[in-house]
């Protein structure tokens, strides 16, 4: 396992998605003050390639500099704003997820089913007297 290499490509795929955010935060300013720039950017982010934010910035700064330089903006005060709690928050998020999968495959594999109604185990696999 090559950890530099993951660290590499998912510190890549979070700015990619920051950058997305940025734009969405943009694009609902712009639908208060300005909404023929909303739709523009809108439309152009729908065109764009989001997958990969530095070339849809690349294509944003080439049309609209001053746009492009707003998501900029956002961006780094999102990345300021979300690093310092994802940490703990990814881990966390993984943990549960990771439990409750175990948990439902553990339940599927000896053939249990949850009771439904939340009540007392006891009382509902209890046969009636």
């Amino acid at each position: 396992m090559d950890i530099k290499s993951i660290v590499k490509r998912s510190s890549t795929t979070l700015a990619s998605y920051l950058t997305y955010e940025a734009m969405r935060v943009v694009v609902d300013q712009l639908r208060e003050m300005d909404p023929p720039r909303a739709h523009w950017l809108a439309s152009f982010s729908s065109t764009g390639n989001m997958q990969d934010g530095e070339a849809y910035l690349q294509e944003l700064l080439a049309v609209n500099r001053d746009l492009a330089f707003r998501i900029l903006t956002v961006r780094q005060h999102l990345a300021e704003e979300v690093l310092d709690f994802l940490p703990e928050r990814v881990k966390a998020a993984i943990a549960e997820a990771n439990h409750k999968l175990r948990c439902d495959h553990l339940e599927q594999a000896i053939g249990w089913n949850a009771p439904t109604g939340g009540g007392d185990l006891r009382t509902e696999s209890a046969a009636p007297e």
